[in-house]
């Protein structure tokens, strides 16, 4: 599965991007706050992506980070909410705002985006209001002692080994505190695999 692309920003349209990887282009799909954030061609860029595949299409989603990729994931797996309307989400509300309006039951900031009405911004918000908590380890994870202040991030080694814990079956909460506790130990300049291989151990214990 490809995870992440890191190369030349070849091309932009209203909801993708081409990014040339060493002569290959890749059609990515995008919101508009990634496409904004992308910058213009020729640019070197790092998209994170999701690959999804079915009988009749297989596409990349592309993310400016790895917080925002784990809140496509959340929404595309609430009922009625697909590709389309995840990323028209996430063109309307930044990924702070996301889990600020699902924490606090706001489904009125959630129906602000396009193709998403009253009933269906409900849903979200009632599905994932416990999860949203988690998320918000991306900015500042919980089970930190109280008064202690840590930063994933968007895009490091940081939250790119919370969303391979993900991946591996932790609750973002857990994921969070894990790879915070991991840092805290190994120091903010450690490698993806060397978080990862310690925040396993702090998540399995």
């Amino acid at each position: 599965m490809i995870a992440k692309l890191t190369g030349i920003l070849d091309d932009t349209g209203p909801d993708w991007a081409v990014i040339d990887v060493n002569g290959v282009g890749y059609l990515v799909q995008c919101s508009a706050k990634t496409l904004t954030h992308l910058g213009i061609r020729g640019d070197k860029v790092v998209v994170h992506t999701e690959m999804q595949v079915s009988e009749t299409d297989q596409r990349l989603i592309g993310f400016t980070s790895a917080g925002e990729r784990a809140w496509f994931r959340l929404l595309t797996a609430v009922q009625g909410v697909g590709s389309k309307v995840a990323l028209a989400i996430l063109s309307a509300l930044s990924i702070e705002e996301l889990q600020r309006a699902c924490a606090h039951g706001d489904s009125a900031m959630v129906a602000r985006a396009n193709g998403v009405g009253p009933k269906l911004a409900s849903r979200i918000v009632n599905e994932l209001k416990d999860k949203a908590g988690g998320l918000a380890g991306y900015a500042s994870p919980v089970g930190m002692a109280s008064g202690e202040a840590f930063t994933l991030p968007p895009g490091n080694a940081s939250a790119d080994a919370v969303s391979a814990l993900q991946n591996l079956g932790f609750k973002p909460a857990v994921a969070s505190s894990a790879v915070a506790a991991a840092v805290k130990e190994l120091g903010e300049d450690a490698g993806l695999n060397e978080l990862v291989r310690v925040a396993l151990k702090r998540a399995a214990g």
